[in-house]
Parts: structure tokens; C-alpha cells; sequence
């Protein structure tokens, strides 16, 4: 007698009932997901708008010399990797609801972090470079979604080039070399687009054993925000070095 249960049938085929279920579990799992990537990077552009637009607010960044970051700069600075270094070791023990405040948390001092480009750059072209990024993230996370094809492998690559281009950042920052620097933006481009659609098709494989109405599975569909959050926040920083117009 066949298995109800089981998602494969004899025949090869897909059992009907559970493989809807599976669909459904991981749609919810992703909407969830979506839901919270975006309402962080709304936090983030819209803090990032009101700091780099406001010179007081911008001060405050700065030392009374403004030749180097005040103690609030640092922390806005250098609070995120360590917020996100939190979420990743402490996953385990912390609440949903403690987490969620984390990334609130994480997302205004991305925003902060991030003011500097309205002063650097020409609002039409942070605009301009924001709708491509958007663009270019929703392709990139429909294919993966849609997708048969195994992007493991792929993921790895992309995964090992951003380990070198980070150890290439850290070079150039002695270097300055301004070649350097479209190089390392234009692949920084390339292996966040590729990450994308990995982090997407991982996370909707995920959404599939996971109920998101639960608390562990909020848990992870905070995780999985943060992932997509730091994939889109990314490509949009390493297309605006090629797109952006400067004051």
C-alpha cells in the first residue's frame, strides 16, 4: 500500500497532496521572509536618508576635529557585523521576539552607517542605482526559487570569491589603488547577484521542512531576512561605485 506521507510516489511521480503542502510551507516560509527584509531595509533607507541629509545629524559621526569617527560613528560603524556575529552565535537561545529587536536595532545603524552616500553621491543616482538593484535582486531571487537546477556548488564559488574580495578590500585600503577598486565592485556585483539566487533557492529548500507559524521557524525566517537583507544591501553598494554621479 502506497505511504500518503511520502511526497514520491511508485510511479516516480509526486504525491499531489503532500507536495502542495511542501509548496505551501515553503511560500509561507519565503513570504515571511520577504516580509521582514523588507520592512528592514525600509528602517535602513529611511534613517540612512535622514542622517545624510541632515548636517547636525551627520556631525555627530564625526570627531569635534572631523578628522576621523566620534565614538557614536564607531559604534554605527562596526555595531552591525557585531550584531550580526550575536545573531548567528546566540541563534539558539534567543527568542524570536529578542531577535526581531536585534534587527531592528541592526537596520537603524545600517542606515547610519550608510548616510555618507547621500553626501557623496547625487540622490537621482542613488535612486536610479537603488530600481536596478531591485530589479536585479528579483530576478536573481525568482530564479532562484523557480529553479530545478542544484546551486550548491555554485553557492561555494561565490561563497570563496567573496572571501577574496574581502581580503582584496583589505589590501586596497593600503593600496588606494582606483583600478583595484572597480575590479574588486565589479565582482563584489557578480558574487552578490550569484548569491542571491543561492541564499533564495536554500531558503525556500529550508521553508519546505519548516512551519513559519512557529517559533523556531520565525527564528529562521529572521535568519534568512538578514541573509537576503545583506546580499541586496551589497549589490546595491557595489553598483552605486559604478553608477553613482558624485556631488
Amino acid at each position: 500500500m502506497e505511504n500518503q506521507n511520502n511526497p514520491i510516489s511508485r510511479n516516480g511521480g509526486f504525491n499531489s497532496a503532500a507536495g502542495i503542502e511542501t509548496e505551501s510551507l515553503a511560500k509561507n516560509f519565503v513570504s515571511n521572509v520577504m516580509v521582514y527584509m523588507t520592512a528592514a531595509l525600509a528602517i535602513s533607507g529611511v534613517i540612512a536618508y535622514w542622517f545624510g541629509t541632515n548636517m547636525d545629524l551627520l556631525r555627530l559621526l564625526y570627531n569635534a576635529e572631523g578628522t576621523g569617527l566620534s565614538i557614536f560613528g564607531w559604534v554605527a560603524m562596526l555595531g552591525p557585523l557585531g550584531l550580526v556575529l550575536l545573531l548567528g552565535f546566540r541563534f539558539q537561545k534567543m527568542s524570536s521576539t529578542a531577535m526581531l529587536a536585534t534587527m531592528i536595532i541592526f537596520s537603524a545603524l545600517m542606515g547610519i552607517s550608510m548616510s555618507s552616500i547621500f553626501v557623496v553621491y547625487t540622490s537621482a543616482s542613488i535612486t536610479t542605482t537603488f530600481l536596478i538593484s531591485a530589479a536585479t535582486f528579483g530576478i536573481m531571487a525568482t530564479v532562484g526559487y523557480t529553479t530545478s537546477t542544484d546551486l550548491t556548488k555554485f553557492g561555494s564559488i561565490m561563497m570563496m570569491g567573496l572571501i577574496g574580495i574581502i581580503i582584496a578590500m583589505v589590501v586596497n585600503w593600503f593600496l588606494q589603488s582606483a583600478t583595484m577598486d572597480y575590479v574588486i565592485s565589479g565582482l563584489g556585483v557578480l558574487i552578490f547577484t550569484g548569491l542571491t539566487a543561492y541564499d533564495m533557492q536554500k531558503l525556500k529548500q529550508m521553508g519546505m521542512q519548516v512551519d513559519s507559524t512557529t517559533e523556531m521557524g520565525n527564528k529562521l525566517a529572521l535568519m534568512g531576512a538578514l541573509t537576503l537583507y545583506l546580499d541586496f544591501v551589497n549589490l546595491f553598494l557595489f553598483l552605486l561605485r559604478f553608477l553613482g554621479n558624485r556631488d
